[in-house]
């Protein structure tokens, strides 16, 4: 039996009781947010970084295809358009944010999708699993890792702000290990 995305999601989402923390991504680029605008988060789990957006003052909106977690996320930040949505079958339409965040996401095929959400000056925040990691945290299929340099040539179209793809280079106990981060710009 196939268990759809959706409910491997809901399974996970009802379980989870931890404490939620915003991606490393958003955290150490706070400072490249704009001062007010639209914010689009992709597949938001449970909403942590669309919370900490909404608390920057922007205007935000939160996807994911599991229906708890949106019924969880808009219970604890109802001030954040948190929607149901299956971003492969309806992505953003172009122009539609002036930031946009995807963590732990990866369909590549939709880069293009995401790049032309962006209004002129926008920016994307993207942090997802490598290939070349330290430990063996994330998924085992390699199609859902990125290969090294791989989030600059998906995002070709847009100006790199901050990127960070450390591999097995150096002391791997030290760093930013087993993920890719990207903060880049759509041209004006």
């Amino acid at each position: 039996m196939v268990v759809s995305d959706a409910a491997r999601w809901d399974r996970r989402w009802s379980a989870f009781e931890g404490e939620l923390s915003p991606a490393r991504v958003l955290l150490d680029h706070l400072h490249l947010l704009p001062e007010a605008g639209v914010a689009l988060e992709i597949a938001c789990g449970l909403g942590a970084n669309a919370e900490l957006l909404a608390g920057r003052g922007l205007s935000v909106q939160a996807w994911d295809v599991s229906p708890v977690a949106i019924e969880r996320l808009s219970a604890r930040c109802p001030a954040i358009e948190a929607s149901v949505r299956d971003v492969v079958a309806a992505p953003p339409e172009p122009g539609s944010c002036d930031v946009l965040v995807i963590t732990r996401f990866l369909r590549r095929d939709l880069a293009p999708a995401f790049m032309a959400a962006l209004r002129p000056g926008g920016v994307l925040f993207c942090q997802t699993f490598a290939r070349e990691a330290a430990t063996d945290r994330g998924p085992s299929n390699p199609d859902y890792r990125l290969a090294p340099g791989e989030l600059l040539a998906l995002f070709a179209g847009l100006r790199p702000l901050a990127y960070r793809d450390e591999g097995r280079v150096g002391d791997l106990g030290a760093g930013f290990r087993d993920e890719a981060l990207l903060v880049a710009q759509r041209p004006f």
